[in-house]
């Protein structure tokens, strides 16, 4: 299982929210490349960079912030936040970035989502961010009456083959992971599935991984020293 750091983006610095809530913002970094750089220096094998100002417009928002990022690492960075038109997705693709992950424009544009799977395949990831299990959009700030449930099983029949799920009342929270949501989702003959939101201590990491999840991504958890990323991935291994 890979553990893959956070980079979350606002006004071109590394910050994180709790439960996604942009006026609850700790700021821990004004270079996010510098940042990135850490992370690869303590062995991450892939970064999870989400545009939070993008997301909450609807467009790219943090593009030189990305590009500074993807210049200053060797690794694979995958990039979240505002990703609903074509054009976007193609400026991002660009510039280096890997995988590209769709979120509100999973609910709101099947059509786009098809398009993009048939040009970039797995390097199209879907991002499932559940309230109360219900599918959030728009950075967060408004519920589509969508079972996140539904959404993978839709996103599963259009051929997307990687979810990241997001519990976000467990985001930031440094609580634990909604194990039973993400048990729920797995199947064998779906797309893999990352985890994200709540993961707080190395045992949390080891259950996801029994669990068979694919990934886990870790925010807060490793900006405050709950968890050692050498030491993680240590234990993982």
């Amino acid at each position: 299982m890979e553990i893959i750091p956070a980079i979350d983006l606002k006004d071109g610095r590394c910050v994180r929210l709790f439960q996604g809530d942009f006026s609850q913002t700790t700021v821990y970094s004004d270079d996010p490349a510098a940042m990135a750089q850490q992370w690869e220096a303590q062995g991450a094998a892939r970064l999870h960079v989400v545009d939070l100002d993008g997301a909450r417009e609807g467009q790219s928002a943090n593009l030189e912030a990305v590009r500074a990022i993807v210049r200053a690492v060797t690794i694979p960075v995958q990039l979240g936040g505002g990703l609903r038109r074509e054009h976007d997705i193609d400026a991002v693709l660009d510039i280096g970035v890997e995988r590209v992950i769709l979120g509100t424009a999973a609910v709101e544009d099947v059509a786009l989502v098809s398009r993009l799977l048939e040009r970039f395949a797995e390097r199209v990831i879907v991002g499932v961010d559940a309230r109360n299990g219900k599918v959030a959009t728009a950075g967060w700030l408004e519920t589509a009456d969508v079972w996140a449930t539904d959404l993978v099983r839709r996103m599963a029949d259009l051929g997307v083959q990687r979810i990241i799920y997001t519990d976000i009342s467990r985001d930031g929270t440094l609580t634990e992971p909604n194990f039973e949501a993400m048990a729920a989702l797995l199947d064998p003959n779906g797309p893999a599935l990352i985890a994200s939101g709540g993961i707080a201590e190395i045992a949390h990491l080891q259950r996801l991984a029994r669990l068979g999840v694919e990934g886990a991504i870790v925010g807060k958890a490793l900006y405050d020293g709950n968890i050692d990323l050498p030491q993680a991935l240590a234990a993982l291994r």
